[in-house]
């Protein structure tokens, strides 16, 4: 197995007559066998970026490698569910899990396929089309971990369950990936969800990478002061700061020990990507360089 689950080099992707921006300038790298969250606002390039590494759309610019290879290359050992689950909707659940298995032969898991379908007490014998939308995700997740995936790309995949549905299928998901060793890139809008699950981070913003690296060594460059607002945060960079009465609450990155006068904790991911959100102009923190010896 490659060390690189994913690399891409000044990837852009460009739709329409005006050839909008999707992506602009992309750089990242990461390594196989993490769980990586994408975040990042409507029309980042989340979906973009997820549908170029499933071989499903090409660059307009640069270049993006999944597991050593083209995109296209790779599928064999790529899933991928869409944000629109596709499924056929006149086929059963057990003919749409036949179906994944013919397709996939040589890597197909019934034991894994049946019991996500199972734990959502859906019928075999039940058509697609009868399903609300939470039970076909059920089915496309059982789709894509049957496949046996080396890399696991999902899009918005938890946004049709209920609470207690996306805790069980978050506790299937990062089981199988301990198991397997499996890759998993997973966008989503509930940060908070990700917290826990998530060891590797990818956050874009306007089709541009803006952070990027292990979640532990994201976390660690910054942190969340407080102190009085007259007070100087200089040569630190501040990534974010926000002024009440006299208190000034603020992310930065350290250069350097902070002032005593500053009380500082280690911000939540929750709490690092909602400040960079809403600080768009912030400078980009790439710590997603693969090791020389992993290369």
């Amino acid at each position: 197995m490659t060390e690189t689950a994913i690399e891409a080099a000044a990837l852009g992707k460009r739709f329409g007559r005006r050839r909008k921006r999707a992506l602009d300038g992309c750089a990242f790298q990461l390594p196989a066998g993490r769980i990586c969250a994408v975040v990042g606002p409507n029309g980042a390039g989340k979906s973009t970026l997820l549908s170029l590494a499933a071989g499903l759309l090409h660059p307009s610019d640069g270049t993006i490698t999944v597991l050593g290879q083209a995109p296209a290359a790779a599928r064999e050992q790529v899933a991928y569910v869409a944000q629109d689950k596709p499924l056929h909707p006149q086929l059963t659940v057990a003919d749409t899990l036949r179906f994944g298995r013919e397709l996939n032969q040589r890597r197909w898991d019934d034991r894994v396929a049946e019991r996500i379908v199972a734990e959502g007490d859906l019928d075999p014998d039940a058509k697609i089309r009868t399903l609300s939308g939470g039970q076909r995700t059920r089915v496309a997740l059982a789709l894509a971990l049957g496949k046996r995936p080396e890399l696991l790309l999902l899009d918005e995949p938890m946004a049709d369950l209920d609470p207690l549905a996306r805790h069980q299928l978050m506790a299937t998901l990062m089981a199988d990936a301990a198991e397997r060793g499996t890759t998993v890139v997973m966008s989503s809008h509930v940060v908070a969800e990700l917290e826990g699950a998530c060891d590797h981070l990818l956050l874009l913003g306007a089709g541009r990478v803006r952070l990027a690296g292990p979640l532990d060594d994201l976390l660690a460059a910054h942190r969340l002061v407080t102190g009085r607002a007259d007070a100087g945060l200089d040569p630190h960079t501040v990534v974010e700061s926000r002024t009440t009465g006299r208190q000034l609450t603020a992310l930065v990155r350290p250069e350097g020990p902070l002032d005593d006068t500053w009380q500082s904790t280690v911000p939540t991911l929750e709490e690092l990507v909602l400040a960079h959100l809403r600080a768009p102009e912030a400078p980009a923190l790439r710590l997603d360089s693969v090791p020389e010896a992993a290369v």
